[in-house]
C-alpha cells in the first residue's frame, strides 16, 4: 500500500458509514469502497459515485469526494460534480438507482471545479449549495 494504491479507507472529507460489520466511504483518489471492518479486507470498490477516472495514475482525482447520507435502506450520495445520487450500497456492490445534476461546481480542487459543501435535508427537501448559489429540491414522492 502507498499513497496512490491505497488498500484500505483513506477518508479524507467523507465520514464513513459502519453497518452489520462493514464500512462504506470515499478514499482519497474518489474511489467509493466497501470493507470487511473485523478486517480491513476490500470487497469492492467504484468511481461511479464520485465521478472520477482513476486515469493519469489519479493524479487528477486527488481528493475526489462525495458526502454518503444514509436514508432508510438506500443512500444519497452528493458528489463534488453537483449531482445528488440514490444508491443502495451492500457487501455485494454498489447499485444506482437515480442520479440528478444540480448544482455547477463553482470552486476549484486544483485544476478541477468542485461542490464540497454538505447537503441538509429536512421535511423531504434537499437543500444544497455552491459559491454562488443556494438550491431546494423536493424529494417527496410525486413532487415536480
Amino acid at each position: 500500500s502507498n499513497e496512490r494504491n491505497t488498500d484500505k479507507l483513506h477518508a479524507i472529507m467523507c465520514t464513513p458509514w459502519f453497518e452489520d460489520g462493514h464500512i462504506y466511504g470515499v478514499c482519497s483518489y474518489g474511489q467509493l469502497r466497501c470493507l470487511k471492518a473485523d478486517t480491513g479486507e476490500r470487497l469492492w470498490e467504484t468511481f461511479k459515485a464520485t465521478g472520477a477516472t482513476g486515469e493519469n495514475g489519479g493524479r487528477n482525482d486527488r481528493w475526489a469526494h462525495a458526502f454518503l447520507i444514509k436514508q432508510a435502506d438506500r443512500f444519497f450520495i452528493a458528489n463534488e460534480k453537483g449531482d445528488l445520487i440514490i444508491a443502495k450500497l451492500s457487501p455485494q456492490g454498489y447499485e444506482e438507482i437515480s442520479r440528478a445534476h444540480l448544482l455547477e461546481p463553482t470552486s476549484n480542487a486544483g485544476a478541477r471545479p468542485v461542490v464540497w459543501s454538505h447537503p441538509a435535508f429536512a421535511n423531504k427537501r434537499a437543500y444544497m449549495r455552491n459559491d454562488k448559489e443556494l438550491i431546494c429540491v423536493d424529494l417527496a414522492e410525486g413532487a415536480k
